[in-house]
């Protein structure tokens, strides 16, 4: 018989005492385990007692006892039990309707405990046999009407904050009963009876948000779930035109507040480990293992928080002026450690964005928003993905920035002058270089980030496990910015050496592991994503670049370079004269290259004879940049067709098996964390007694 330390006897003295055949021992029964043993046993204790559910609820529920017991069933004992189980639930709904907080607190775990004990019975037999022994089919509909107006009372109430978060505990666990959540018919019921009012409710209470705001963008994300290409949910089409402005605002900041909090503690663990080479020696062995696997806990519980950052921005355009809004931080930064040297870079004439910037400490209170945030908890979360948590909590940042770009409205505000903000990015420590974060990056629009976020993925992943997916989210997510620029006209000052320098070197990566990466995957397709990067500049930079020089040093690096364009030809070429899979892709990036090549072939000549007349061995980047400057005008290049054209993003069919999977492990820890929550009974209790009943 299962019992509870220190809950003998309740504030009532409902207990009693029994005794184990001629041992002295005692063993301390409570009343309310007696009455549960009675319901198990197919009794009816209330029958003939007018009081006895407003005395039940009054005593501490024993939800371990409920659980266990649903558990021990056989699926016809549980048939047989039904009456009392609808029983139960029917009257710990209509308690709901009381004022008194303590029955309140116990009806609630009492439907809690019925939910968790009943479904995990018959997990794997989904359907309305669930329903209808949990609830009783034919009254399910108006029993479920009646449980969420209590719900939304609550929530909308003037009710201790505790048991605002009780309701919320119960609704994230009627939403993760079954793994699948498309097959939890329960929430039909839901769809019908709304809290997305009172959800919304609490997003737009900067009070209220403080403490439920995790927990309800929780519920709402998960709601938005249920069958979501099957039918018309009215959750996605409610989200999808709130314009709340006070709603999306609060949505926002609870979004950034847990990523914030991520990012703090990144930087207070990297500190530590920076901050001397003896008690970082004496403390590794003790503290690494622990250290990662509390980041990767950290890591795949917010997967919850990015997957409702991901629906907000892919369902309500309204959104982005939430994601952009401007505000100073309420918790100061934690200070970074003093920068360290870089010591040299893998390629001659490699940088790096992070790198250069100003080391002058500014105030902790910088200007910031949920953009910054992200961006700064990508830069994280990106470094490493080895493991299978971090590369999908990766690949959700990549695809979740893939919509910011091309957002034409998201694009206007990253791409505007007026809107300048500091944004911290952390680099991955590799062979070259040490581990840096920006003591006090450049003040800019926030496009620049993204495009230092996106080299920075690029030059820290050079290696035979690359992971080619997310190469081709990052390629992806400068083409859009591009063809914002070149569509808008927008000169974004920028050095994009960086950007040529880390495609270039991703070429040269690539032509290096040919052999190895071609067997992973398409390695042309890849490869001519990064080349018509390269004729987007060429076809229409003197529509965006910042000035003619840049235009100028783009040739430059194109004939420094050009030997990995030739050998990148040369490689399309062979494979186009074979019956391989890649032949068709292979010809394409022949295709791809005719500018490049014509550039090459056009300006190298020049360059060798300008430095032969010259009787000079080497040329400086000011002498080949004045030879280029006087070619242009016999330089002939072909027009080609669609460079600023690109599939928008679309989550169906594509990426519905990874948010299937996704949702699942989000659901699973869900489910894990709402089973714990009578652990809290006695805390809830005790506060709630202390509250006046509801007017």
């Amino acid at each position: 018989m299962s019992q509870e330390g220190g809950q003998g006897e309740s504030k009532k003295g409902h207990s009693v005492l029994l005794r184990k055949g001629s041992s002295s021992k005692m063993a301390l029964k409570e009343k309310i385990v007696q009455i549960y043993e009675a319901f198990f046993q197919g009794e009816d204790p209330s029958a003939g007692n007018p009081n006895f559910w407003d005395e039940l609820f009054l005593l501490r529920v024993n939800t371990t006892f409920i659980e266990t017991e649903c558990e021990k069933l056989s699926g016809e004992g549980l048939m047989s039990l039904k009456d009392n189980f609808n029983l139960m639930f029917l009257k710990s709904v209509e308690t709901l309707k009381q004022d008194n907080h303590i029955r309140t607190v116990n009806a609630l775990h009492t439907l809690c405990a019925l939910t968790r004990g009943i479904y995990r019975k018959t997990l794997k037999d989904y359907g309305f046999d669930v329903i209808n022994i949990l609830i009783g089919f034919d009254s399910a509909e108006s029993v479920i009407q009646t449980l969420i107006e209590g719900l939304n009372r609550i929530l909308t109430g003037d009710f201790p904050v505790s048991l605002k978060q009780l309701v919320l505990k119960f609704l994230l666990v009627l939403a993760t009963v079954t793994d699948n959540i498309s097959q939890n018919t329960l929430l039909e019921f839901i769809l019908l009876n709304s809290v997305y009012e009172s959800l919304i409710m609490i997003f737009a209470n900067p009070v209220l948000r403080q403490t439920l705001g995790v927990d309800s963008i929780l519920v709402l994300t998960l709601l938005v779930q249920y069958r979501k290409f099957e039918s018309a949910n009215p959750y996605i089409v409610k989200l999808s035109i709130l314009d709340d402005e006070l709603a999306l605002t609060g949505y926002a900041e609870v979004v950034s507040v847990a990523l914030s909090d991520f990012n703090r503690d990144y930087k207070t663990r990297s500190n530590e480990q920076q901050s001397g080479w003896f008690s970082t020696l004496a403390n590794m062995v003790g503290n690494m293992f622990v250290a990662e696997e509390k980041e990767y806990a950290a890591v795949r519980a917010n997967d919850s928080v990015l997957l409702a950052l991901y629906e907000a921005i892919h369902l309500n355009r309204n959104f982005i002026t939430a994601l952009t809004h401007a505000h100073t931080p309420s918790i100061p930064s934690t200070p970074p450690s003093s920068p360290t040297p870089d010591s040299s870079p893998v390629d001659d004439k490699q940088v790096n964005p992070i790198e250069n910037s100003p080391t002058s400490i500014e105030p902790a209170h910088q200007p910031t928003n949920l953009l910054v945030t992200f961006l700064e908890y990508s830069s994280i979360v990106i470094q490493d993905t080895k493991e299978t948590n971090r590369y999908n909590n990766a690949r959700l940042c990549l695809i979740i920035l893939t919509c910011i770009a091309e957002d034409q409205y998201a694009n206007s505000l990253m791409h505007d002058i007026n809107m300048n903000f500091r944004v911290p990015l952390h680099r991955m420590p590799m062979r070259h270089r040490k581990a840096k974060f920006e003591a006090s990056p450049p003040s800019r629009p926030l496009a620049c980030a993204l495009l230092d976020l996106m080299v920075e993925f690029i030059m820290s992943h050079l290696m035979k496990s690359m992971p080619l997916e997310l190469y081709n989210r990052c390629l992806g997510i400068c083409h859009r910015v591009l063809c914002y620029q070149k569509r808008c006209r927008v000169r974004l000052q920028y050095n994009w050496k960086y950007l040529w320098t880390a495609l270039i070197n991703l070429l040269k990566f690539i032509l290096s592991h040919e052999n190895h990466l071609v067997k992973k995957a398409n390695i042309f397709h890849l490869c001519s994503k990064i080349v018509n990067i390269f004729n987007l500049f060429i076809t229409y930079g003197d529509t965006f670049l910042p000035n003619p020089n840049s235009y100028d040093e783009l040739y430059y690096e194109i004939i420094r370079m050009h030997q990995v364009f030739d050998n990148l030809y040369s490689m399309a070429l062979r494979y186009t004269t074979s019956e391989g899979e890649h032949k068709e892709s292979a010809a394409r990036l022949t295709n791809h290259l005719i500018n490049v090549r014509a550039i090459v072939n056009h300006f190298t000549p020049k360059v060798d004879s300008w430095a032969a007349n010259n009787q000079l061995s080497s040329l400086t980047e000011d002498q080949v940049l004045e030879v280029v400057r006087g070619s242009y005008d016999t330089l002939t290049l072909k027009l080609q067709d669609s460079l600023d054209q690109y599939e928008r993003y679309s989550e169906k069919p594509k990426e519905t098996s990874f948010f299937t999977q996704l949702v699942r492990s989000i659901i699973l820890d869900v489910r894990k964390s709402v089973s714990d929550i009578n652990i809290d009974q006695q805390t809830i209790i005790q506060e709630v007694s202390t509250m006046p009943p509801t007017p």
